[in-house]
């Protein structure tokens, strides 16, 4: 079994997480990022007028940066990210519609400043279209994974 770990990153703990865990699994890893970077005031999340506020409540694509190219080697593929409104960022769920997830084992693992894992799983599931199981956990470090 093939095991893939991507993330998104907007503040450093996600991807401390990730490469640890791709680390301690033997995993290989692959970073979702957005071909327009984000700016700290980009994720100010109170600011209604904020970019990530734009994205989730038009429900717009977030184009990405690079593509895995043997993504049909892997069985089982870990997805970090920050929660943002319950749910992952849509860069996220853009990443994820890039690929046929058919027969895979998806693990969801997301940090958050204080909301809660809530749907995640259920948000992220249609996204991941065909994947044998969809799990989600709020985790503060890679034990906890």
């Amino acid at each position: 079994m093939k095991t893939l770990v991507t993330f998104f990153s907007a503040g450093g703990r996600t991807a401390r997480i990730a490469k640890d865990l791709a680390k301690l699994i033997g995993a290989d890893i692959f970073e979702i990022t957005p071909v327009e970077p984000y700016t700290k005031a980009d994720i100010t999340w109170v600011n209604p007028m904020a970019r990530c506020n734009k994205e989730k409540f038009g429900k717009q694509d977030v184009p990405v940066q690079g593509k895995i190219e043997n993504f049909a080697d892997y069985d089982c593929v870990y997805i970090g990210f920050p929660i943002w409104y319950g749910a992952a960022p849509n860069v996220v769920n853009t990443f994820c519609k890039d690929y046929d997830w058919t027969g895979k084992k998806v693990y969801a693992f997301a940090t958050s400043g204080g909301s809660g894992i809530g749907k995640t799983a259920e948000k992220l599931a249609p996204y991941v279209s065909g994947a044998e199981s969809v799990e989600a956990k709020l985790v503060k470090n890679v034990s906890e994974i």
